[in-house]
C-alpha cells in the first residue's frame, strides 16, 4: 500500500485537537439534552439537528474515505482540513465561544473516558503506522462513539443516582417540621418559584431550589447540600419528561403543598402522548402525592388546569383544593384581580379574596401574564398565614430578572426585552401582549420551538398570527417551522419583507440596526444566540 496512506506526525496532533472539539461538542449536546435519550434524538428532527449530520463537510468527509481506496493520494487533503478544524476551535477558545459541557462530575467522567480512548486510538495507530483512513473513520463516528459511550456508561450513574436520592429523601424526611411547597406545570414553574420564595422569606426562613435544577439529581443535590435545620419552608421546582417524572420527585420531597401553573403542549414530544403529559406536568402524579389534609393550589385561566380541578377529588378525595384566575367573570376563584394595569417595569393590580380582603399591589415585573404567577405566590402566602399587607410589602423586593425576563435600553436607544431565559407557547404569545404595550416599531427575533411533537405546525401557525396582529418585522432564527410561522403572519397583515428567516448574528443585528431607532423594541424570545444579545445590549455599541 502506498506511503501517502500512512500516518503523519502533525496529521496525528491535528487530529488529535479537532477530535476534542468534536467530543466536548457530543458531551455538551447530551447535557443540553439532560442525557435523556428521547430529548436528543428528538434534537435531530429539528433543522439544526439535521445539520449536523448533513451538512457539507461530514458528507465530504464520507465521500472521501471510498477515494482514498481508490486513489491513495486523496489521503493529503485530510491534513488540510483538519488543521482548518484545529484552527477554528482555538478561534472559538479565544472567543470564549466554545460549544462545551459544564463539567460536572458526570461530564469530567465521560469526558476523561473519551479522552483516553482518543488517546489509546491515537497511539495504537502511530505505533504501528496504521493507515490515516482510521483516523477519518473515527472523525465520522464520532458522534455515535460518544453517544455509544454515553449510554454505556449511564447504568453507573443510574447506580449513583439511586444511592444520592435515597440519601435526600432519608435526610428531608429527618426534618419533622419542615413544610415542602413543590410547583410544577409547563410553564411559569420558575417566576412562581421565585416570587414565592422572595414573599415567604420576608417572613420565613426559606430554601428554593436553584435555576436549572429542578430534575431528581439538581433537587437531590440541594437537599443534600443545603438544606438545614433552621429552614422552615423548602419550595420546590419539578420538570419532568416523562410520565412517572413528578411522582419520583415527589416520592422524594413529599410536598405539604402543591402548585401546578399551567399547562401546554412545550414537551410534548419526550412524553408521547398529552395524557402522559397531564399525568406529570399536568398535576395529576402531584395530586396524588399529597398527604390527607394537603392542598393544589391550580391556575384556574388554564383549561388543562380546570380539567384537574374539577377532577381532583377523584384523584385524590383527602386533599384540599385552591383555584386562582385573573378573569372574576369566568371561575369563582379563591383569589381574583381586578384593575390590572401593565406599564413597561411593572404591573399593578388589585387582589381580592373570598372573604373580600383585597390589596393593591405594584410588582417590578413584566407582562400581565405574569400576574397568574404572582397570584399563586400570592394565594399560597395566604394559606401559609401572610395577610395581604405582608405579601403586597413582600412584593416590593421582586426584581424583573425573577420572571426570566429584563428590559434594558440597548444600542441606538433601543428597548431590548430579554426574555431569551425559555421559551414555550404561551410565553411567545404572553411576551407579544406585553410588547404590544410598547410605543414605537416592535420587532422579534426567536427560534421556532423544539419538542412540541405532533402540534408544532399548529403552534407555530398560531405564533404567526399573533406577531402579525403586534410586531413591524420578525427575524427566525432557526428553519424548522419557518414556513407556519411565515403563513400565519402573512395571512394577517404582514408581508414577505417583515418576516425573515436569519441565523446569523452580524446579518440579524444589521436587520435591526437599518430597521430600529431610539424608542423602538426589540423582543428576544427563547435561544437566542448570546453573542446577539451581548451586541444588541451594549450601551457604548454603535
Amino acid at each position: 500500500m502506498s506511503n501517502s496512506l500512512y500516518l503523519t506526525y502533525p496529521l496525528l496532533i491535528f487530529w488529535i485537537v479537532r477530535t476534542i472539539k468534536s467530543i466536548l461538542f457530543w458531551l455538551y449536546l447530551w447535557q443540553l439534552k439532560n442525557y435523556h435519550i428521547g430529548r436528543f434524538i428528538d434534537h435531530f428532527k429539528t433543522y439544526q439537528g439535521k445539520k449536523l449530520i448533513l451538512n457539507w463537510l461530514l458528507l465530504f468527509k464520507a465521500t472521501l474515505l471510498p477515494l482514498i481506496f481508490i486513489q491513495p493520494l486523496f489521503a493529503w487533503i485530510i491534513l488540510p482540513i483538519y488543521v482548518a478544524e484545529s484552527l477554528a476551535f482555538s478561534l472559538n477558545i479565544v472567543k470564549k465561544n466554545l460549544r462545551k459541557p459544564v463539567f460536572t462530575f458526570k461530564a469530567i467522567f465521560l469526558t476523561l473516558i473519551i479522552f483516553a480512548i482518543i488517546i489509546v486510538y491515537a497511539y495504537a495507530i502511530y505505533a504501528f503506522n496504521l493507515v490515516t483512513i482510521l483516523l477519518l473513520l473515527f472523525d465520522i463516528l464520532t458522534p455515535i462513539i460518544v453517544s455509544a459511550i454515553v449510554l454505556l456508561v449511564q447504568p453507573f450513574f443510574v447506580l449513583i443516582r439511586k444511592i444520592k436520592l435515597k440519601k435526600a429523601t432519608n435526610k428531608i424526611a429527618s426534618f419533622k417540621n419542615l413544610k415542602v411547597i413543590a410547583i410544577t406545570g409547563s410553564y411559569g414553574k420558575t417566576a412562581t418559584k421565585e416570587f414565592l420564595t422572595t414573599i415567604l422569606s420576608s417572613k420565613f426562613t426559606i430554601l428554593s431550589t436553584p435555576d436549572h435544577k429542578n430534575s431528581e439529581i439538581g433537587i437531590a443535590q440541594t437537599i443534600l447540600n443545603n438544606l438545614q435545620e433552621k429552614h422552615q419552608i423548602f419550595i420546590v421546582e419539578m420538570g419532568a419528561y416523562n410520565k412517572g417524572g413528578i411522582k419520583l420527585l415527589c416520592d422524594i420531597v413529599r410536598p405539604n403543598i402543591g402548585i401546578v401553573t399551567g399547562v401546554n403542549s412545550q414537551h410534548l414530544a419526550t412524553f408521547g402522548s398529552m395524557e402522559n403529559l397531564l399525568s406529570a406536568e399536568g398535576g395529576i402524579e402531584m395530586a396524588e402525592a399529597l398527604p390527607k389534609g394537603g392542598l393544589i393550589i391550580i391556575n384556574g385561566d388554564n383549561n388543562y388546569c380546570m380539567d384537574l380541578y374539577k377532577n381532583i377529588y377523584k384523584i385524590n378525595p383527602n386533599i384540599k383544593k385552591k383555584i386562582y384566575s385573573t378573569n372574576k367573570q369566568k371561575i369563582n376563584a379563591d383569589i381574583i384581580t381586578e384593575d390590572i394595569i401593565v406599564s413597561k417595569d411593572s404591573v399593578t393590580f388589585i387582589a381580592r379574596d373570598k372573604e373580600k380582603e383585597m390589596a393593591q399591589f405594584k410588582v417590578a415585573t413584566l407582562g400581565r401574564h405574569q400576574v397568574q404567577n404572582l397570584l399563586a405566590s400570592i394565594l399560597t402566602a395566604k394559606q401559609l398565614g401572610m395577610n395581604f399587607s405582608e405579601i403586597s410589602d413582600a412584593c416590593q423586593n421582586i426584581k424583573s430578572i425573577q420572571s426570566g425576563a429584563n428590559l434594558t435600553t440597548g444600542i441606538y436607544g433601543i428597548d431590548i426585552i430579554d426574555s431569551s431565559y425559555s421559551s414555550n407557547p404561551d410565553g411567545v404569545i404572553a411576551d407579544l401582549d406585553y410588547l404590544n404595550t410598547f410605543v414605537g416599531k416592535k420587532v422579534i427575533i426567536m427560534p421556532c420551538l423544539i419538542e412540541l411533537g405532533r402540534q408544532s405546525a399548529q403552534v407555530h401557525y398560531k405564533i404567526g398570527k399573533k406577531i402579525a396582529k403586534v410586531c413591524d418585522l420578525a427575524i427566525i432564527t432557526t428553519k424548522d417551522k419557518f414556513a407556519e410561522i411565515k403563513k400565519g403572519a402573512m395571512e394577517n397583515g404582514m408581508t414577505d419583507k417583515q418576516v425573515l428567516l436569519c441565523d446569523k448574528t452580524a446579518k440579524t443585528l444589521t436587520h435591526i440596526t437599518t430597521f430600529c431607532q431610539k424608542d423602538d423594541t426589540v423582543l428576544l424570545e427563547g435561544r437566542v444566540s448570546a453573542d446577539l444579545i451581548k451586541l444588541l445590549t451594549n450601551k457604548n455599541g454603535q
